[in-house]
Formats: C-alpha cells, structure tokens, sequence
C-alpha cells in the first residue's frame, strides 16, 4: 500500500540521488541560514531534508523513517484516534491520520531548523542538510504514543522500553549539542523530537495521560 512513509522515504532517494551527482544542486538545496535569513531563500528550510550527505546517512534515516513512520501512520489512522480534526478534510478516501501525520513530519522539519537560523544567520559558511530533525520528530511521536514498546540499541541484545530511550535521547542531544564541535546538527534532532511533543500534546492532551499512566504501571510492576 501506498502511504506517506514510502512517498517520503522515495523522494529521500531521489532527491539524494540527484544531489549526489550534481554538488551545485546540493550546495543551492542545503540549509544556509545566511542564504535562507539575508537573501530569502527560503525554500531551503525544506529542501536541506530531503537530501543526505552520503549513502550511509540516507540508508540509516530513511530505514529509521521507514520503521517508525509506517508504525505512526497505523496509529495515526486508527479509527477516531483524532476525531474530526478538520471536519470535511479526506486525503486519499481514508483519514485524517494522514494530514496528521504530514503536518507532524513537515513541521517537525521547519522547527528544526529554528536554532540554527538564529545562531547562524550571520554566518556563510554554516550548511546542514539531512532528514533527521523530522525523522526524530516522527521516533519521538511513537514514543509517547508507544512509551513501553519494546527497543533495542544496536549491538546490545536487551530490550528497553520506549519512555526510557526518548529521555536517554533527549538528554544525550541536548547534552551534545551544549558541548558542540561534532559536525552533526544536534539542535536539529531535539527540536524535531521536541516539536513532535509539542504538537500532539496540543492536539490531544490526552495522550500525555496516556503516557503517564503506562509508565507507571509498567514501573509498578518491577
């Protein structure tokens, strides 16, 4: 089935693709906060996450994307999850999940960017460019939703539970992004994932109640 994991995950490669063999191409399309802020260039903000900087950057978003993406598309359009959100709004027939999770992934994308427009507007030799500011957003998403699903670090055979990971994540971005010089916008995967909690707590408070009460049973059955 066609959904809007795979229509992103494709574009990803394409775009990738066409990045990978013409460095002008890349270079016009990366985030430049100086071109974005001084020169309106602003199609930039978008651009930058669809293109990656090598293949082993573009495989290990997009199989992230893929994993969790196709999982929050099924959460996403569990009947009446959201409701009637945007009464009258039909994307392909189905649900509104879908705009849901569009608006997730897309916003995820230009709050990701906000930190580095601020510090580096002044800056033309800053660039960034990759898709996970949105992908953490999208990780993060399932997290709260999921919050005791089972997950696994590569190269360590435990399962950990999703609650403790997204702390363990949020904690170990912004920790690198305090001390910095890793050549990695870890900025841009907090304030995707950070984002991504904003926005579903804001349209359904409910699932932080959610969250709360299978943490705590889950620590009460230790």
């Amino acid at each position: 089935m066609l959904t809007l994991t795979t229509i992103i995950v494709a574009l990803n490669v394409i775009f990738s693709w066409i990045a990978f063999q013409n460095p002008d191409l890349q270079s016009k399309w990366m985030l430049n906060p100086y071109m974005v802020i001084q020169r309106n260039q602003y199609y930039r903000v978008i651009t930058h996450a669809f293109i990656h900087g090598n293949f082993l950057h573009l495989f290990f978003n997009m199989y992230v994307l893929y994993s969790f993406g196709k999982l929050l598309e099924e959460i996403f359009t569990s009947e009446g999850i959201f409701g009637q959100l945007f009464p009258g709004v039909q994307f392909w027939g189905a649900t509104q999940g879908y705009v849901v999770f569009g608006l997730l992934y897309f916003g995820a994308i230009v709050f990701s960017v906000l930190p580095a427009l601020r510090k580096h507007r002044e800056n033309p030799g800053y660039n960034s460019l990759g898709a996970s500011g949105a992908v953490s957003g999208v990780v993060m998403a399932c997290m709260l939703l999921l919050p005791i699903m089972p997950l696994r670090f590569i190269f360590i055979p435990i399962d950990i539970p999703a609650f403790i990971m997204g702390v363990a994540y949020l904690a170990y971005e912004y920790f690198m992004n305090k001390r910095g010089g890793t050549g990695i916008a870890h900025d841009a995967h907090l304030y995707g994932a950070i984002f991504a909690l904003i926005f579903l707590l804001f349209l359904r408070p409910g699932f932080g109640l959610h969250f709360i009460s299978e943490v705590a049973a889950f620590v009460s059955s230790w």
